[in-house]
């Protein structure tokens, strides 16, 4: 009847806790392998090298995100790289057991933990594509001509006294990196052999930017300010020229128009005369 009641159906039935939980889990390790691979991923510590900045077992969250939008890795960062080639030499296997391999790589595969199999490395960015750097012993460490003050260099370290280096012209596309802890981090100075010690910007896996765990040493990794001294960049030697043209671009501007509009005043005053080259 028009007016009357509908039809009621039949209730849905509602899925059991237990049914739904597969889905639940492989969206959520969907979603972790979708944050590892182009968000961030944790790393641990494996060294000294970087005291005390970071300590052995700290876990760093490392930006995966900004490199592809074609962001490069700028002086003072802490980044994690690839083994550019013989860094790390030899690893030696562990022998966990089964339960923990398998434990070990589940976490790394949605990134909670790193992989054993993968060569990383972690380090400071001390110069970029085309900056000059050395360090001579009993000096600093040196940019484009400006010493460097390093409050985060492992206390009772010197700069570079254990190996000095350059002057090096970094190429393009390439970093300059060392560890905080200079007297036990075998970093670009050791491996001048290879691309002069320098790493290609294409190895770098992403910039770390918070210590994560433990809790206790919860901080973030910001640049130093030796890095924003002025007149650090490559470019600042360039910079009397570039100023100048850009000084002198609008006279020459300037005399052009008068010159054409000089010559067009006498065009037409006689205008068999043809007009000239500008």
């Amino acid at each position: 009847m028009p007016g009357g009641p509908g039809k009621l159906g039949k209730p849905k039935k509602v899925r059991s806790f237990w049914k739904e939980l597969p889905i639940l889990v492989i969206i959520a390790l969907a979603l972790a392998l979708l944050i590892k691979t182009f968000l961030v991923q944790a790393f641990s510590i494996p060294s000294d090298s970087m005291q005390n900045t970071l300590q052995r077992g700290d876990r760093v969250l490392v930006d995966k995100l900004t490199p592809w939008f074609g962001s490069e890795p700028e002086r003072g960062e802490v980044v994690v790289f690839h083994d550019p080639g013989g860094w790390l030499g030899e690893t030696q296997t562990s022998d966990s057991g089964p339960v923990a391999e398998g434990i070990q790589k589940a976490l790394s595969f949605i990134g909670l933990m790193p992989s054993a199999e993968e060569k990383d490395l972690i380090k400071r960015v001390i110069a970029v594509g085309g900056d000059t750097v050395s360090c001579k012993r009993g000096g600093k460490v040196v940019v484009n001509g400006k010493p460097l003050d390093e409050p985060y260099i492992f206390p009772g370290n010197t700069p570079c006294d254990e190996k000095p280096f350059g002057p090096i012209k970094v190429p393009e596309g390439r970093i300059w990196v060392m560890g905080d802890h200079r007297q036990d981090s075998l970093d670009s100075r050791y491996h001048q052999n290879l691309n002069n010690g320098t790493v290609s910007v294409d190895d770098v896996v992403g910039r770390a930017f918070v210590v994560a765990w433990p809790i206790d040493r919860w901080s973030t990794l910001s640049v130093p300010s030796t890095f924003d001294q002025p007149g650090l960049g490559a470019a600042a030697a360039m910079a009397p020229s570039a100023v100048g043209l850009a000084g002198a671009l609008p006279i020459v501007l300037w005399r052009r128009r008068r010159l054409i509009a000089k010559v067009r005043a006498e065009a037409e005053v006689r205008p068999d005369r043809l007009t000239a080259d500008c």
